[in-house]
């Protein structure tokens, strides 16, 4: 069995939230969610859960570009050692970083 794409895992949480947000019982949400990404049941109880925690659509993830530069090594150990402090990878370390020395904190990246 294949993973979801992150592009997917967007589509079928918002498509949980939609489903919970008409009113449609746990239950209905998850039989038609199974249907409609052709899933088992079980997964897509797993994504209303989430979208229930969520308690909001998910934000899209924009498509990123790789880029290449140099930094000193000590730099880039304090930016490894803090993002996997934090439970997140070097990159959306760098990207947060850099959103908000631009002033657009808070995106996804």
């Amino acid at each position: 069995m294949m993973r979801s794409t992150d592009m997917q895992k967007t589509e079928r949480l918002n498509a949980a939230h939609g489903l919970l947000a008409r009113g449609l019982s746990v239950a209905e949400a998850a039989v038609s969610l199974s249907r409609q990404f052709a899933m088992s049941r079980r997964q897509a109880y797993r994504y209303i859960e989430e979208a229930q925690s969520i308690g909001r659509p998910v934000a899209p993830a924009e498509p990123t570009t790789a880029v290449t530069f140099k930094l000193a090594p000590s730099l880039v150990d304090s930016i490894r050692a803090r993002a996997a402090a934090e439970g997140t990878t070097i990159s959306d370390m760098v990207s947060q970083a850099l959103r908000a020395f631009l002033g657009e904190a808070g995106g996804n990246g």
